[in-house]
């Protein structure tokens, strides 16, 4: 086992406590996405009751789902900056994975619609303790030659996590009630809820068991943790960590577009469910299959290209989607526009990694995770907002947002790595 162990390491070639966090992710991003199908679900079921405000059932749905984003965005310059004065990240971590798994719990004896709002809304906090500290310590783990790499293989299994959970909530949900040994019978709901419980845990586990805390982490704890909106350097106008956020933000948003808006896609293409889905998932797989490659590639060519490249290719991949006539192109659209977002993710978080002092991980990456998580609910807020003046609308606004993060990028953004291989050129031997 120890063998077949040190060879699956040596085939993503990572620090094992990158992989070990990495596999960690995986297990409670397949938690956290079961949610994302089954709290609709949930919400519309009859277990739910109470007060609601006067606001209607598809409001609530909304307001449960963003609040999440919304709260785990928001806390997490916070937290970034405690895990950095602290000096730990393994213990955040413990943090936000305790806190999803006692949260997942509760929503098994949850009645009311109040209730889910507040569950939901401490599951957010408790994400916010996961990731700056996890993004952070991967940052710590790899060095500035395989920085790219490690930030790549890490997302690679956080993405597969999250891609396989709502594929398996439903069927889960749907084939309820289950019949427990000792003619104990819990409901599908039940079942999905202590599903994302078992995986945070899991999650727990091995985060107490794998992973330790670099001493330079500790030894360096309480360092200058402010950031910049304008280069200190004169050389740029805004402070290049700065950018790479907003450039984060707008991504997130373009991307996210798509996410709310099913009914008016299946209308405009004359297509049913399954086709939405797989064009959704279409984004999700090719992050899955580009992130590691490009993150090593990033190591050796450069971050600065990657990321340039990648937000000047989510400016047509957004457009053509409010303008495709059928469900092939929209496909290929999303494909294109997981190409660009894995384009900018990884090496993004390289660059800001490598400009980052001695303890300043946390804060200085919470900037890109919290943009981007703020992009991802904007996005959806968005579309829902601008569709009723025309399909095209909501793409043609993430257009604008994405041409403007792509010259952010390219004008106030340099490169971090003092020696970089060519870029090899299509067609050369």
């Amino acid at each position: 086992m120890r063998q077949l162990f040190e060879r699956f390491l040596a085939l993503f070639a990572v620090d094992r406590r990158v992989l070990a966090l990495a596999f960690a992710r995986m297990a409670d991003g397949v938690g956290n996405s079961f949610l994302i199908v089954v709290i609709p679900l949930y919400v519309g079921s009859e277990i739910i009751t109470g007060a609601t405000f006067g606001l209607a059932e598809s409001m609530i749905i909304g307001i449960i789902l963003s609040l999440f984003g919304f709260l785990n965005s928001s806390f997490q310059p916070l937290t970034g900056r405690l895990s950095d004065r602290r000096g730990k990240r393994k213990l955040f971590i413990l943090i936000g994975l305790g806190g999803l798994a006692v949260t997942n719990l509760a929503y098994v004896v949850a009645e009311t619609y109040v209730q889910l709002v507040v569950i939901r809304g401490l599951q957010g906090i408790s994400v916010a303790f996961i990731i700056p500290a996890s993004v952070a310590l991967v940052n710590e783990l790899a060095t500035t030659g395989d920085r790219g790499g490690n930030m790549g293989v890490y997302n690679t299994f956080r993405l597969i996590g999250f891609g396989a959970g709502p594929v398996a909530a439903g069927a889960v949900v749907n084939l309820g009630p289950y019949v427990l040994p000792g003619g104990v019978t819990i409901t599908g709901y039940d079942a999905a809820f202590y599903v994302a419980a078992i995986t945070a845990t899991i999650s727990y586990l091995l985060v107490t068991v794998l992973i330790t805390d670099p001493e330079s982490t500790r030894a360096n704890a309480g360092a200058d943790l402010s950031i910049d909106v304008f280069d200190r350097s004169g050389s740029n106008l805004l402070d290049p960590i700065f950018t790479l956020g907003v450039a984060s933000l707008f991504m997130a948003t373009a991307i996210a577009l798509f996410a709310t808006i099913q009914p008016q896609v299946n209308e405009q293409l004359n297509q049913g469910a399954t086709w939405f889905g797989l064009q959704f998932a279409a984004f999700v797989v090719a992050q899955i299959l580009l992130q590691t490659p490009i993150g090593r590639a990033c190591d050796r060519y450069g971050r600065r290209p990657f990321i340039v490249a990648g937000m000047v290719l989510l400016i047509p991949s957004t457009l053509v989607q409010g303008f495709v006539s059928t469900s092939e192109t929209m496909f290929l659209a999303r494909l294109v526009q997981g190409i660009a977002g894995a384009m900018v993710f990884a090496p993004s978080l390289a660059l800001a990694g490598d400009l980052a002092g001695e303890g300043e991980s946390g804060s200085k990456l919470s900037v890109l995770t919290m943009a981007f998580g703020f992009g991802i609910a904007i996005g959806p807020l968005s579309s829902g907002a601008l569709v009723g003046y025309g399909f095209e609308v909501p793409f043609v606004f993430g257009t604008v947002v994405a041409t403007l993060g792509a010259i952010l990028v390219y004008t106030q953004v340099e490169e971090t790595l003092e020696t970089t291989a060519p870029v090899p050129v299509v067609g050369d031997d």
